[in-house]
């Protein structure tokens, strides 16, 4: 099982921690995935921070919705909302965003349960997020926790499947590729 690094940027800013200190973190815990996520500072910024993380970082380097920044990266991760942003059928908003990010950039969606996970199986991915596995701090409107059942839900995934939500680094999964971890990673 890999680490994935999620990067979020108010989380960096609450606890005062640069971009380049984060990526160092990441490189000690020997991620292979990071994915740069900021909802709300605009454009220019965000391709600087990829920039940034690129030059300090050998793994994969991932945007989280900014798919217009793709150039910068090496794919593009969605929610379910961000995706119904595009089309509100998620499987023609993915051929839509494949289309525009080419195939060789990397496409990944978060999914929170059985139905997505299925959906998400006919649809042209290179990983899922599957979660919440449980509560966290930086997401106060999760509804649905999976917990126990993620590793059954993981199995039924044709693709990689990259455990989110409140996941720490001594976590146990048998059907995980990927721990996703931001904020225990600053522990």
């Amino acid at each position: 099982m890999q680490l994935y690094a999620l990067c979020d940027q108010n989380l960096l800013d609450t606890h005062g921690i640069s971009v380049q200190e984060f990526v160092s973190i990441a490189n000690k815990n020997d991620a292979k995935i990071l994915q740069y996520r900021n909802k709300t500072a605009d454009i220019t910024f965000i391709k600087q921070q990829l920039i940034t993380i690129r030059q300090l970082f050998d793994g994969f380097l991932i945007i989280n919705d900014k798919y217009e920044l793709v150039e910068y990266c090496d794919g593009v991760h969605l929610g379910q909302d961000d995706l119904k942003l595009i089309d509100e059928d998620t499987d023609k908003a993915v051929k839509i965003l494949r289309k525009i990010i080419k195939k060789d950039k990397l496409l990944g969606i978060s999914t929170h349960n059985e139905n997505e996970v299925l959906e998400a199986n006919q649809m042209d991915l290179n990983y899922i997020g599957l979660g919440a596995y449980r509560s966290t701090n930086t997401k106060s409107d999760l509804t649905n926790i999976i917990g126990d059942k993620i590793d059954y839900i993981a199995s039924i995934s044709k693709h990689p499947v990259g455990v989110i939500g409140g996941v720490k680094l001594d976590d146990k999964f048998e059907n995980i590729a990927y721990k996703v971890i931001g904020s225990d990673l600053l522990k």
